[in-house]
């Protein structure tokens, strides 16, 4: 990740940072002749405030994972673990933000109402839920379309709102399945941007799913590749730390990125 010096905003503050423990999981869907072992022995430590990737081929079990970390799913064998730093003890409901390819905002519900929803349903009372609302649409770059609807915004507004719901409960950790995916490469990039300005500022614990290795380059700490089915962990590649450029476009042709891209690419290809 690019190291920053920005220091989390006052009116931002009290965001989490979860450590996730993955301990031998392991995942099969169906049974008897039918039965699809999608995840073999999995391990994997993500630290406070890190942000990783996971990229593999097709059926590799990315998104499995990455749905028993959020408690979508229970593992066949094996746990998630995550530890909060502020309360010190283990959750077996992990705290999380989800983010995914499709947008899935409320059609009926105007931006802010959308991006409150999740406090909302906590019982948070409607001018605390607004405010918090407002302070990530600022951040998202989306602060003049708070009483706008799902309709009127373009697809990359929509995964901006996105993003920002996904914050708004101060999740210990933040899960991305393909967010970026849909998206042309000019929109993907600024996004990539928002997402990297919003981890400065909060310094959230990342999980990010992708078939891009560029971006899984460009926005990661760490990028864990695995195997074709039965998926597991292959090969893990540290991303060098390096000062923020000017637009994530530079991070992109930086040589040592590049070499890297091709070294993770290697490692999916001969894993597939």
């Amino acid at each position: 990740m690019i190291t920053s010096e920005t220091a989390p905003s006052p009116d931002l503050a009290g965001q989490i940072s979860g450590r996730v423990l993955v301990e031998g999981v392991e995942h099969s869907y169906g049974e008897g002749d039918e039965q699809v072992v999608a995840l073999s022995k999995t391990d994997l430590v993500v630290e406070p405030g890190q942000v990783v990737s996971l990229v593999g081929p097709s059926g590799s079990g990315k998104t499995t994972l990455l749905n028993i970390i959020a408690g979508l799913i229970t593992p066949s064998l094996g746990a998630v673990q995550i530890i909060e730093p502020s309360s010190d003890r283990r959750r077996t409901v992990p705290t999380i933000g989800y983010m995914t390819q499709h947008d899935t905002l409320l059609p009926w519900r105007r931006t802010l109402d959308n991006i409150a929803l999740p406090l909302e349903i906590q019982g948070v009372a409607k001018p605390e839920r607004h405010q918090r609302s407002r302070l990530l649409l600022e951040s998202v770059g989306l602060s003049q379309f708070a009483r706008h609807y799902p309709h009127q915004l373009s697809g990359g507004m929509r995964q901006r709102v996105s993003l920002a719901r996904a914050l708004v409960h101060k999740p210990g950790v933040l899960l991305l399945d393909e967010p970026f995916g849909a998206l042309d490469s000019g929109t993907r990039a600024s996004l990539h941007e928002v997402l990297l300005k919003i981890h400065a500022e909060l310094g959230t614990t990342v999980i990010l799913v992708t078939h891009d290795l560029g971006e899984s380059v460009a926005l990661s700490d760490c990028v864990y590749a695995l195997g074709a089915r039965p998926g597991r962990i292959k090969k893990e590649f540290t991303v060098p730390p390096r000062e923020a450029p000017g637009t994530v476009r530079d991070i992109y042709s930086a040589p040592e990125l590049i070499a890297l891209h091709n070294e993770v690419r290697a490692a999916i290809e001969t894993s597939a």
